[in-house]
């Protein structure tokens, strides 16, 4: 009797136990769960896959190619680009520039670049065959619409996302082509888009040719007719310059975009940290948050990880990232790019 007794008391116990954590979760702020809004902008993180590097190998001066290998990949559509999580941590993206039908492999290329943060040093000098990746995506933010006519414009390293597009364009499409370069050598997959675009493609050396001629190549541009631009910052805003009335103009930046107001000095208030500081109109929300708080993470500083996304409290956001959805602008941002409208945000951290 006493055994039975116990075993009586100690699932009324238990009983009582579910039943009082049964209360307090329904009484929780989250029960039930709310639905989340569907994203109107920007894209979810993807998750993460695990690919051998099976291909490390330079195509031209300054540009190597990798091959990472998988099974049953996500599969891509042309402008999409892969977050690369490099060895030491550091997050890079890179288009795709191989075959969106290979669900084995994806192929992306990038540039050395001498004076940056160390992602692309890192790619050319640490990476060996052999390794095993972390990568996340594709995402596209870079899509190929329709159009009854395209101009491409590519400078360098741009031409990665550039070259499926053109791969994927149907017989009888109406297209042409500029590719710039420092020098011809420096131009990856050159030999290729010569191929692919015989007389539609217009190549320009700068140690050569100077610049290009953007009046020239929008002469006769018709409406409706699809700018697809990607490379460095000075091509980027001549093309816009020089748009003829009625294309619509697609871009693809390295950097992250710059406001309409550019930058400005602004108050910051860590509210969980009490601390106040000043953001100079020559820094950005994470290295003035990095002083205060140097273990704060962070890791793409372009605006495309999310790695260093914060919870906004107060203020009015700028927001210059490329990933977060609308419902998440509205009370979160990116700190590594985004800015203040207002003279005061404040920050919960």
């Amino acid at each position: 009797m006493p055994r039975l007794r116990t075993v009586a008391l100690v699932a009324g116990a238990a009983l009582l136990t579910r039943r009082a954590l049964r209360r307090r979760v329904q009484a929780s702020p989250l029960w039930p769960l709310p639905a989340l809004d569907p994203p109107l902008s920007g894209r979810p993180r993807s998750r993460a896959l695990k690919l051998l590097l099976t291909a490390h190998e330079t195509i031209a001066d300054g540009v190597v190619r990798l091959r990472l290998e998988g099974a049953d990949l996500p599969r891509w559509e042309p402008g999409a680009h892969l977050d690369l999580v490099l060895p030491s941590g550091l997050v890079r993206q890179y288009s795709l520039c191989g075959d969106p039908e290979d669900t084995s492999s994806y192929t992306v290329a990038t540039r050395l670049v001498e004076d940056g943060r160390g992602g692309s040093r890192e790619v050319h000098e640490q990476l060996a065959e052999g390794m095993e990746l972390e990568v996340r995506g594709p995402r596209n933010r870079f899509p190929l619409v329709d159009a009854p006519a395209y101009v491409f414009v590519a400078g360098g390293i741009g031409i990665t996302p550039v070259l499926p597009m053109l791969r994927a364009l149907p017989g009888g499409t109406e297209w042409r082509l500029l590719y710039c370069g420092r020098t011809r050598t420096s131009m990856p997959y050159l030999e290729e888009v010569r191929k692919l675009a015989g007389d539609r493609l217009t190549v320009v050396a700068e140690d050569e040719d100077g610049r290009p001629d953007l009046g020239a190549l929008f002469a006769g541009t018709a409406e409706g007719t699809a700018v697809y631009c990607c490379g460095p910052e000075g091509l980027m805003a001549a093309v816009e310059e020089a748009l003829p009335e009625g294309a619509a103009l697609h871009l693809e930046r390295f950097a992250p975009r710059t406001g309409p107001g550019g930058n400005t000095e602004f108050e910051l208030e860590l509210r969980r940290s009490g601390r106040t500081l000043t953001v100079p109109a020559g820094s950005t929300v994470l290295a003035a948050v990095r002083r205060a708080l140097p273990d704060v993470a962070y890791s793409c500083e372009q605006g495309f990880c999310g790695t260093c996304q914060q919870r906004v409290l107060d203020g009015e956001i700028e927001h210059r990232d490329e990933l977060l959805t609308d419902a998440e602008r509205r009370d979160s941002m990116l700190i590594c790019v985004s800015r203040a409208r207002s003279d005061r945000l404040v920050l919960d951290m």
